[in-house]
C-alpha cells in the first residue's frame, strides 16, 4: 500500500467532500469531488494518476464534522484505502456500510510515497522499517465491509 495523500488533525467531512458538491449523492459520481479543494491531489485522482489501493494517511480525528455519506462515498469510488491515528466514529461507521477499507493505527508515521504493508498486528512502514501497531476492525463490522 502506497501512501499518495497525506492529511493532518481534524479532517472534516467538508474537507473530504466540499458542501457544495452535495446535491450529488450517487456513489458513481462523488469520487470526481474527491478533496476538490486540493485541485492537484484532485486532478491527480480525476486524471487516473493515482490507482487503487492508494492509501489517504490522517492524523487525529480523520471525517470529523457532518455525517454526509458522500465523504466515504468518493473515497471508496477510488479504490483507497484510509490509515489514521483516529477516526471520528460517525465517518468510521459511514466507511464500514459503504466497504471502504479503513485501519486505525494510533502511532502511524508515514510520508507521501512510503510503502506500507501489513504483517499480523502492525503495520511495516517498508520505505522507513519502522512498525506500528494497530486497531483490528470488530468482526461485526469486518463481515459489514465483505458484504
Amino acid at each position: 500500500m502506497k501512501v499518495v495523500y497525506k492529511v493532518g488533525d481534524d479532517i472534516s467531512t467538508d474537507v473530504i467532500y466540499p458542501g457544495r458538491y452535495m446535491a450529488t449523492v450517487l456513489p458513481s459520481e462523488t469520487p470526481q469531488y474527491a478533496f476538490a479543494d486540493d485541485r492537484e491531489f484532485n486532478q491527480k485522482l480525476n486524471k487516473g494518476e493515482i490507482e487503487p489501493g492508494g492509501v489517504i494517511l490522517g492524523g487525529h480525528n480523520f471525517g470529523t464534522g457532518s455525517s454526509r455519506e458522500q465523504a466515504a462515498s468518493c473515497i471508496g469510488g477510488w479504490g483507497l484505502i484510509v490509515v489514521a491515528k483516529s477516526i471520528a466514529r460517525i465517518f468510521l461507521q459511514n466507511c464500514v456500510n459503504l466497504g471502504v477499507r479503513t485501519i486505525i493505527a494510533p502511532d502511524i508515521e508515514a510520508s507521501v510515497g512510503d510503502e506500507l504493508e501489513i504483517e499480523g498486528d502492525v503495520i511495516v512502514n517498508k520505505t522507513t522499517g519502522k512498525r506500528f501497531k494497530y486497531e483490528p476492525i470488530s468482526p461485526v463490522r469486518q463481515a459489514i465491509v465483505d458484504a
